[in-house]
């Protein structure tokens, strides 16, 4: 019992001083003109960056994924290490849409707090409700990216646990009989690559949308 208490302790101190080094960082970019939506417009423009390559990374290795399933001679060794590093690279490209995403979410978080904290302030009630009615359209235009966001983050689980699984049996089993009895998984990861391309086309333009919307209104 005292082990889970110093354990939860630590994880509050932990995370205590992950907040106030990010009120620190804030502060010291609003001093150089950067506020919080310039950072949160920033942040969705990398994270739809990082989707963009992310598409083409599934897509690529789909592509080599088809080449090795289909080979008919040649260097099977070969085509196995170019569909290993398409996994890897997809594999790559897939954490940094998360870390992008997490970025997003924090940013967007301390901004909508100040955004409420500073429309008590307002004397005017004109403009206090101006403001109330512009956040709260903007947190909708928000959460529907976000949410557009994690659901295309979704579909690359399934892709990449596929990708593993084929990387890890050809890894042992490298020879033809073994590239046949992957063909009905292939079809199956062919499927998911194109209900993740569909879904990350979505975000893209959602995010791109999102950003229209934060320029205008800067």
């Amino acid at each position: 019992m005292k082990q889970r208490s110093v354990t939860t302790l630590c994880w509050l101190v932990a995370a205590l001083m992950l907040v106030g080094c990010q009120s620190a960082y804030y502060s010291a970019m609003e001093k150089m003109g950067n506020h919080k939506r310039d950072i949160l417009i920033d942040r969705v423009e990398a994270a739809t960056e990082s989707q963009e390559e992310a598409k083409e990374e599934f897509k690529s290795a789909l592509e080599q994924l088809t080449t090795l399933v289909n080979f008919d001679g040649g260097e099977l060794q070969t085509q196995f290490e170019l569909a290993k590093d398409r996994f890897e690279a997809s594999e790559k490209a897939a954490q940094e849409v998360t870390d992008r995403i997490d970025a997003i979410e924090n940013v967007a978080e301390a901004l909508f707090d100040e955004w409420n904290e500073e429309i008590d302030q307002y004397s005017n009630a004109s403009l206090k409700s101006q403001s109330k009615s512009q956040l709260r359209q903007t947190e909708r235009r928000y959460q529907s990216v976000i949410s557009a966001m994690h659901n295309a983050r979704e579909t690359m689980s399934p892709v990449l646990a596929a990708l593993k699984d084929n990387m890890l049996f050809l890894k042992h089993n490298l020879n033809a009989k073994a590239i046949g009895a992957l063909k009905g998984e292939y079809r199956t990861i062919q499927r998911d690559v194109d209900r993740l391309v569909a879904q990350m086309n979505k975000s893209i333009q959602d995010s791109k949308a999102f950003i229209d919307t934060l320029k205008a209104t800067n």
